[in-house]
Order: C-alpha cells, then sequence, then structure tokens
C-alpha cells in the first residue's frame, strides 16, 4: 500500500516528455534539453520521496547554463516552469549585494517567488529560481587564495549569500515587497525543495585565463571554443562551494541561420504567427516570403544577436505596415526578400540592434 501510494506521487512527466514539450517551444539547443529534462524529473522525484521519509540520499540538481546572449537560456527556464506548472521568478544576480549593504538580499528572490505563487508557501516551496547573469558576481579580487582583505560586497558576498539558499535552508522572506524592509512581515520558507537555474554568457572566460579579447573562441563561433569546466570557471572567480551545489552545468550553442529560422516559424508563438495575429485584427492578410524570413535569420546571425534580438528587427521591418494598417483594411499584404535586404542594410551599423 505504501509503495503504490508513492508511485502515485511520481511526476507524471518522464524527462522524455518533458524534453518533447521543451522541443515545441524551444529550438535547438538538444544537449541543453536534455540535461534539464533529467535534472526537472529528478528533482520533482526527489520531492515525490521526501514526502514520505525524513531522509534521502537524493540531493537537488540545481542548473547552471552557459552560453551566448540569445542562445535561449531564459526560455528554457521559462517554459520548463509552465510544464511543470510552477510559479517562476527571475532574478537578475547585478541586483543584490550582501547583507546589510544597499541593495537587495538574495532572500528577496524567494520573497518574489512567493508573490508569483499569490502568497501560497507551499506552492512557492516547489517553484523555481531563474538566476541569470550569475558571471557578473565573479569574484572581482584574487588577493591571497580567497581575496580576503578586500570587500566584494557584490560578487564574492552574494555568492556566500546565496549558498544557504541553493543547498537548501529555512530563510525568512518579507510578505510585502513595496514596504521599506525594516516594516516588513516575515514568512518563514524552506528552500530544499526550489530548484535553482543560474545561468550567465561568461563572454570574457576565455579572455580573463588567456589575456586575449577572444570571448567564447577564436572567431566567436562554437566550433572554436572548447568546453567549459569546473576549474575554469574557479579560476574564473565562482566559488567552489557554489559550484559544488550547482551540479547540473551545460553548455548552449549559438543558434544558427537555420535554427533562428525556425525560431520564428516553428513554435506556437513564434514572431510570424504573433504579427500574422495583430495584423489579422485590422484586417488584413499579411505573409512573409520564406527568402524574407531566411534574410533576417541571416541579419541576426551575422551581426551575432541571437534570438532574442529577432523582435527588434521584426519592430524595424514593419513599422511601416504596422503605422499605416489601419487604413489598409481588407488588403493582403507581403513581404520578400528583396524588400528585407534593402530595409535591413538601411540600418545604421552603430543601431540599437547591434548594442
Amino acid at each position: 500500500m505504501k509503495s503504490s501510494a508513492k508511485l502515485e506521487e511520481l511526476p507524471l512527466l518522464t524527462p522524455r516528455q518533458i524534453y518533447e514539450r521543451l522541443g515545441k517551444y524551444v529550438i535547438g539547443q538538444q544537449r541543453a534539453k536534455r540535461a534539464v529534462s533529467i535534472a526537472a524529473y529528478n528533482h520533482l522525484k526527489r520531492i515525490a520521496t521526501g514526502r514520505h521519509r525524513r531522509s534521502s540520499l537524493l540531493k537537488k540538481s540545481n542548473i547552471l547554463l552557459i552560453g551566448p546572449t540569445g542562445s535561449g537560456k531564459t526560455h528554457i527556464a521559462r517554459n520548463l516552469a509552465e510544464i511543470l506548472s510552477v510559479p517562476l521568478t527571475i532574478a537578475d544576480a547585478t541586483e543584490y549585494t550582501e547583507a546589510g549593504y544597499y541593495g537587495k538580499d538574495v532572500e528577496v528572490m524567494i520573497a518574489d517567488l512567493l508573490f508569483k505563487a499569490d502568497q501560497a508557501v507551499e506552492e512557492a516551496e516547489r517553484g523555481i529560481v531563474f538566476v541569470d547573469e550569475i558571471d557578473k558576481i565573479a569574484r572581482r579580487t584574487h588577493g591571497g587564495s580567497t581575496g580576503a582583505g578586500n570587500r566584494d560586497i557584490g560578487g564574492e558576498g552574494v555568492q556566500q549569500a546565496l549558498l544557504k539558499m541553493l543547498e537548501g535552508r529555512e530563510v525568512y522572506v518579507p510578505l510585502n515587497l513595496t514596504q521599506s524592509w525594516a516594516k516588513h512581515d516575515f514568512v518563514q520558507m524552506d528552500t530544499r525543495n526550489i530548484l535553482f537555474i543560474c545561468a550567465g554568457t561568461f563572454s570574457d572566460l576565455y579572455a580573463y585565463r588567456s589575456g586575449r579579447t577572444v570571448g567564447f573562441g577564436s572567431d566567436g563561433r562554437p566550433g572554436a571554443r572548447r568546453r567549459v569546466g569546473v576549474k575554469d570557471l574557479i579560476e574564473f572567480g565562482l566559488l567552489a562551494e557554489l559550484m559544488g551545489r550547482l551540479p547540473v552545468m551545460v553548455e548552449l550553442e549559438e543558434l544558427g541561420p537555420d535554427e533562428l529560422y525556425q525560431v520564428l516559424t516553428v513554435p506556437p508563438d513564434s514572431l510570424v504567427r504573433e504579427y500574422r495575429e495583430l495584423l489579422g485584427l485590422e484586417g488584413i492578410d499579411f505573409s512573409f516570403s520564406d527568402g524574407a524570413l531566411r534574410e533576417i535569420a541571416r541579419y541576426a546571425y551575422d551581426k551575432r544577436l541571437g534570438a532574442r534580438a529577432l523582435r527588434s528587427i521584426f519592430e524595424e521591418l514593419m513599422s511601416e505596415v504596422l503605422f499605416f494598417a489601419p487604413e489598409r483594411r481588407g488588403e493582403r499584404i507581403g513581404m520578400d526578400a528583396r524588400t528585407v535586404r534593402r530595409r535591413l542594410a538601411s540600418l545604421s551599423s552603430g543601431s540599437f540592434l547591434e548594442a
């Protein structure tokens, strides 16, 4: 009877099912999606096991995602939370400081997760915290072996503060994020079952190691760089204790032109579908030619903008159409490769797209 109850508590989605659902919205990054799917399944299995016995050998499967901007790190976390039906909060590591200094304390991450869960403590305690820009809080000082004697309240101090939450312990978090810290009511929360996904570009990792400005490789392309190891990250400035609490480390590759083309067309919430629906509200039947979409994908790849910039490119290309849309109700409008090439060529080299 007890074993059957355990089986009923196990998550319904297998790693393969999580992977397949991620694949509907996340293009490419097969290795990353597999690793995240396995980690998420093991995490839920660990939660289910903990409901039946006090101690377990299963450790937290916190994740570290490493990859260039626009490769899908945040996108993976956001869709994983939707697949697992758990609350998600996205935090920028650079906003936090060591306790006692001006800035946010790391407990505010959990408070925001509680807010996303509509103040339901039990629901928040099984949610996901996505910590972006983790590479920006690498230890800036390296005096001696630990950098002791040089305060780094926005770097090593934040890493130290994160350790207790990543490993899992009870913390006090404010209920109201809009009031002064001294006026908060607090609630006790357990972070043992919260999945932490940390992410960063680590774009200057090799520059730090070799003294050359090479980004991810000699030409910045995935084929020119070797895998990042734990030793590399510790030498870069991340604490060994922090790396020990991020056992699942995955590198994401830069999306190629074909993958960026799929980002535009394949997902149910793709930009092409979104803009067709937007113009459809004005009674306009709008379409991109296949060549036009490939021109957009090629431009984003050549400029090394990643998938995140595709929306900015679309806004630039569609500005005239959207401006006159209410006056062109009932028309059929198309955009071909020649038009896209001409408009992209007119963008100044120092435009916001390349910022």
